[in-house]
Order: structure tokens, then sequence, then C-alpha cells
């Protein structure tokens, strides 16, 4: 009777161990589904990292574009500055042009005088 009890319980383990394609189906699913979360995970890590980054350089973009649109007002109206400053110094240029010119004429009008008067 003891034999019997220990060939039935060798039998149910040996039909335990012997796997049934139904369940192996279910064990290779669960594996991979298994694999498939681990990797999601994995990735949706990476998507965050790089949404993160994505903010950040477009953050410091905006900041840079705004900079550089008010850097360039700055410089336009400095431009306007200088081209007005030019224009005025180019007339005061020509106006000491003219009298540098008189200047002259009348120095050697006077130095012609003088030659003829000694």
């Amino acid at each position: 009777m003891m034999r019997v009890v220990l060939l039935g319980a060798f039998a149910a383990a040996a039909q335990a161990e012997q796997v049934n394609p139904i369940g192996k189906v279910l064990q290779l699913m669960s594996d991979l589904q298994a694999k498939v979360l681990k990797e999601g995970e994995g990735a949706q890590k990476v998507y965050s990292e790089f949404a993160e980054w994505c903010e950040e350089q477009s953050k410091q973009l905006t900041f840079e574009i705004k900079t550089g649109k008010s850097e360039v007002a700055d410089l336009k109206a400095t431009i306007e500055q200088e081209t007005a400053t030019i224009g005025s110094l180019e007339t005061r240029l020509e106006e000491l042009s003219g009298s540098v010119a008189t200047d002259e004429a009348d120095l050697k009008a006077a130095t012609e005088i003088r030659e003829k008067e000694n």
C-alpha cells in the first residue's frame, strides 16, 4: 500500500513538472507582458527626460529671442542717433571748411597788402 501511495505521489509530481501547451502559452504571455512593461517603463523614463530637456531648451531659446530683439531695438536706436550725429558733424565740418577757406583768403589778401606796402 505504501508503494502505491509513493507511486501516486511521483506520478502527480511528474504531471506537475510536465507543462501542458496552454500552460506554456500562458507562461510565455506572462513573461512577454512583464518584458513589455519593463521596456515601457524604460521608454517612459527616456521620454520624460527628453521632454524636460525640450522644455528647458524652449525656455532658453525664448529668453534668448526676447533678449536679441531688445538688443536689436537698442542697436537700431544707437545707429539712428549716431547717424544724426554724423550728419550734424558733417554740416559743422563744411561750415569750418568754408570758414578756413575764407580765413586763408583773408590772410593771403592781407599778406599781399603788406608786401605792397613794404
